[in-house]
């Protein structure tokens, strides 16, 4: 039984390295090349937010931004993570206040659920089930808005929808 799965791990692993591989090579030739989709007026932002201090800090990120080229904004965080999203909202609400008593309005905002990779806690192996879930679920997301930017600091949260940016070269 042992040699059997040693077998099919030995055929599949270099498959897998040399499609991780093909696409980091594809991604850095490109990279060097002039993107001519963000010459628009605006850009479509994804921006991740993560539970505790991670949603704190984007946020005040988020308030510097010129909110008329960053626009629409998707607010992304996890299933089970409610705060996040509703401090979002809060800030999102009180820019279409400021924007109202001045200059244009902003374009509506969006605010998703994500699965989330692994909780707190939960254990590796488990995890793993999770994770896929997740990186899907990324996957569905990034290929639906096709973000232009893709803002995150680093939660959790952002590291399946950072690997299908990745794989749709955001």
């Amino acid at each position: 039984m042992g040699k059997v799965n040693d077998g099919i791990l030995c055929f599949i692993l270099p498959i897998f390295v040399t499609i991780i591989a093909v696409r980091l090579m594809y991604v850095l030739y490109w990279v060097r090349k002039p993107n001519r989709s963000l010459r628009t007026d605006n850009l479509r932002t994804l921006i991740v937010l993560g539970s505790g201090g991670h949603t704190a800090e984007m946020l005040r990120i988020v308030n510097v931004l010129q909110k008329d080229r960053f626009a629409p904004r998707f607010y992304i965080a996890a299933a089970t993570d409610n705060m996040s999203l509703q401090k979002a909202k809060v800030l999102e609400e009180s820019l279409i206040q400021q924007e109202n008593s001045g200059r244009k309005m902003v374009e509506a905002s969006q605010f998703i659920q994500i699965y989330r990779s692994r909780e707190v806690g939960q254990s590796y192996v488990t995890s793993i089930a999770t994770t896929l879930i997740a990186l899907a679920h990324a996957v569905w997301l990034t290929f639906r808005i096709r973000p232009q930017v893709i803002i995150c600091n680093g939660p959790g949260t952002c590291i399946p929808l950072c690997t299908s940016a990745f794989l749709f070269k955001v």
